[in-house]
């Protein structure tokens, strides 16, 4: 698991748990310690003493108002759902809601069995009403389209494509999965902050711990769970818990005595150290002490704000009237969003976005229309789908001749499969703001003839109509880049453009082979391949070209020229490899070129297998559009994910203030002094859900990727057969001073 923030100005921090031994079905998520401290407030409940009750109730349909919906009625009830997923006959499986309100359960048949399987609603995505997937639109013309509805999964897994048999059936369950998917955020929250366990995920453990299903867990059962919540325990000392919580003394922990159990099991002492510190003997925080607190963490707290802190999180109301903050309360804020590593201000847009595209990290993907690998791996619609709902902002089309007249997308010369261009465009249409409303680039690979070329500029303005840019904004310089905030909810094509009698172009190369390719054909020379076939795109329908408007593709002219004689409207794309040599020879001289113009970077061809480049080094040179192969998941991503997390996560991001001076010369900040620790981390998954008896040793790695200067790893020492919490008091002090990384339910992101 990894989780990259990158600091407001320049370098990137990542946080990853590695779990370096051992293995087991990953969900360890949800336990949450709680401590025991005595209470200082007058009148207050020492938490020792206090009833294990009320506790949350579990996520259960029944909860929070929904007993008496009738979309939830319905899922609870089941219905029969064709599963739809090729051009032979779809097969129809009984779908339903289990009670927790979180597990959808349906059974498959096999030829000689029946196999009961299960799916999280945390792992869903979205639900789409109608032919909205690309399975649908294929192979679901055999049902009415109201009938019909789409479960979007989060991460790699394949989109489910359902049809009810009725409009009615799939309405409920449209609607139903909605309400459930809304209320999985809050869950989350809640059962994060508090100091409680998370309960859905520990009934789901005691279900399949629960051997003979009377609901109540012997020792032995008990010892399964603790397996598969990752904790290797001394017999004795569990023994010992086991018949501390048994209070009917029957052997068997009933569910709030199992609750109670891992309550006792996963204490975080780590926190009440640090609480203990500030809070003195009385275990109190007063809100001078929190401010205390926080001025160590860095952050200013006014004594207002101190107040205001203890008033949102503490759970007491005798402590909160007094001002006053115990244990929970503390747990609660350090575990919650305002205690998060990531500023709760950078969540949404903050940064000045009417400046231009080029002064801009922009959030671009390679191949985008691939799902695996570039050799052979399927091109769908989804991927697009996909890129766009992680905010991308610029997203690749390579487009070839097909058949009866239409061009396709697919990955020329080798055995990906082939999607329609209109389809692309509509998906583009349908998905491109939904999550960012700052313009989207296309960024053609053109390789059709003059009648296809023709054919992509009229589905292009037939679909997207208003969102296409094709002129120039009004009141703006031609020759000058607009901002994103002017272009919200525009789409501009990165393309080749017909030379402008009054703006004769640098080279007469600009309308030969396709810039990427040719690059990308030139290292293939290098190192000795053959050549490609001969390309068709030598020349520019005048349809396409008048749909290329600030993203003129052209061959990059040398950063003497450029230099001399900027020209902010056009852009030329860089190999990974031919980059790093500019960054190299020309570091400086790239960065002023970055910021009067846009640059795209791309991946290395010969790479089979889709892998990636380190993106950060393409941003300290101030590249903009750094594309990487969003479908291949690594640290790269890792590390991209993070660049983009702030400003609402919107895909554009402003370059620091020395990335954006044409005048200016490449120099970063000083190195950043390593400060604060590691405290804890707990919930970690297993891997290997085959060898059950395992267990991990985790680790926590914490990175800081920048400019070299910048770069710092390090780690804690690994925690031996404990999956289940991992605390690091003498920590690896890597990070800028007021950071403060815990972690809590790392295993489930």
């Amino acid at each position: 698991m990894h989780l990259c923030i990158h600091a407001p100005v320049y370098p990137c921090i990542r946080v990853s748990v590695h779990v370096t031994l051992g293995t087991a079905a990953p969900g360890a998520g949800g336990l949450q310690g709680a401590a025991s401290c005595a209470s200082g407030v007058p009148g207050a409940v020492p938490r020792e003493a206090q009833p294990p009750g009320p506790a949350p109730e579990p996520a259960r349909a029944g909860a929070a108002g929904l007993t008496d919906d009738e979309d939830i009625k319905l899922m609870l009830k089941g219905s029969l759902l064709w599963k739809i997923k090729s051009p032979r006959r779809a097969k129809e499986r009984l779908y339903r809601l289990q009670e927790d309100g979180m597990t959808i359960w349906f059974e498959r048949r096999f030829r000689h069995a029946r196999s009961k399987q299960i799916f999280s609603v945390m792992h869903i995505e979205g639900v789409r009403e109608g032919y909205q997937s690309e399975g649908l639109r294929k192979y679901g013309a055999s049902f009415p389209e109201r009938h019909c509805f789409t479960i979007v999964f989060k991460g790699k897994r394949k989109n489910l494509d359902l049809a009810a048999r009725g409009e009615e059936d799939a309405r409920h369950w449209v609607q139903g999965l909605t309400k459930l998917i809304a209320r999985v955020d809050p869950a989350r929250t809640r059962c994060r902050a508090l100091s409680l366990p998370g309960l859905t995920w520990i009934h789901d453990m005691l279900r399949r711990a629960d051997k003979n299903k009377d609901n109540k867990m012997c020792f032995r059962e008990i010892k399964n769970v603790l397996r598969m919540i990752n904790v290797d325990m001394n017999d004795i000392y569990a023994y010992k818990l086991f018949k501390e919580c048994d209070r009917s003394g029957d052997e068997r922990l009933e569910e709030r005595e199992v609750e109670e159990f891992c309550r006792r099991l996963l204490r975080r002492p780590e926190l009440e150290e640090i609480f203990g510190r500030y809070s003195g003997e009385d275990c109190v925080l007063s809100a001078e002490e929190l401010r205390e607190f926080l001025r160590d963490q860095g952050e200013e707290a006014s004594p207002r704000q101190a107040r205001a802190i203890i008033h949102a999180y503490e759970l007491n109301e005798k402590a909160k009237q007094q001002d006053l903050m115990m244990l929970d309360g503390f747990m609660m804020y350090l575990l919650s969003a305002d205690g998060d590593i990531l500023n709760q201000e950078h969540t949404k847009v903050h940064q000045d976005m009417s400046q231009p595209l080029c002064h801009y990290f922009i959030s671009s993907s390679h191949n985008t229309y691939l799902t695996d690998n570039q050799i052979g791996g399927t091109s769908s619609t989804e991927a697009y789908i996909r890129a766009f709902m992680k905010g991308c902002r610029c997203v690749e089309l390579d487009c070839w001749e097909g058949s009866n007249g239409e061009p396709i997308i697919y990955h020329g010369h080798t055995l990906t499969s082939k999607i329609l261009f209109r389809d692309v465009i509509e998906s583009i249409r349908d998905y491109a703001f939904k999550q960012s409303p700052y313009p989207v680039i296309l960024s053609l690979e053109n390789h059709c003839g003059l009648e296809q070329q023709a054919t992509m500029a009229r589905h292009m303005k037939a679909i997207l109509g208003d969102m296409l840019l094709t002129q120039p904004l009004e009141g703006q310089d031609p020759k000058d880049l607009p901002s994103p905030e002017q272009l919200k909810g525009k789409v501009l094509v990165k393309g080749k453009k017909l030379p402008d009698l009054q703006h004769e172009p640098r080279s007469s190369g600009s309308l030969s082979d396709n810039e990427d390719e040719e690059e990308e054909e030139e290292e293939e020379e290098e190192e000795g391949l053959q050549e490609r076939g001969s390309r068709q795109a030598s020349q520019v329908a005048p349809e396409l070209s008048s749909v290329v408007v600030y993203c003129q593709a052209v061959p990059f002219p040398g950063l003497a020229q450029a230099l001399r004689d900027p020209r902010p409207c056009e852009m030329s794309s860089f190999s990974e490899r031919k980059a790093r040599k500019l960054i190299r020879e020309a570091g400086k001289a790239f960065v002023r070129y970055n910021a009067q113009q846009l640059s795209r970077v791309y991946p290395l061809g010969l790479k089979m297998n889709s892998s990636n480049y380190n993106p950060q080094e393409m941003w300290n040179a101030g590249c903009q559009l750094v594309a990487l192969n969003f479908q291949t998941p690594g640290y790269e991503m890792d590390l991209n994910a993070g660049r983009f997390l702030g400003n609402g996560r919107c895909g554009y991001v402003l370059k620091p203030g020395f990335l954006r001076s044409s005048r200016g010369s490449f120099s970063p900040e000083p190195p950043l002094a390593p400060l604060p620790q590691v405290i804890t981390a707990q919930q970690l998954p297993k891997l290997n859900a085959e060898k059950r008896s395992s267990i991990v040793d985790p680790l926590v790695r914490v990175e800081i990727h920048g400019v070299p200067a910048d770069c710092s790893k390090k780690q804690t020492q690994h925690k031996l057969n404990n999956g289940g919490k991992l605390c690091s008091r003498t920590g690896a002090r890597v990070l800028p001073a007021g950071i403060w990384v815990g972690g809590q339910g790392l295993g489930s992101s």
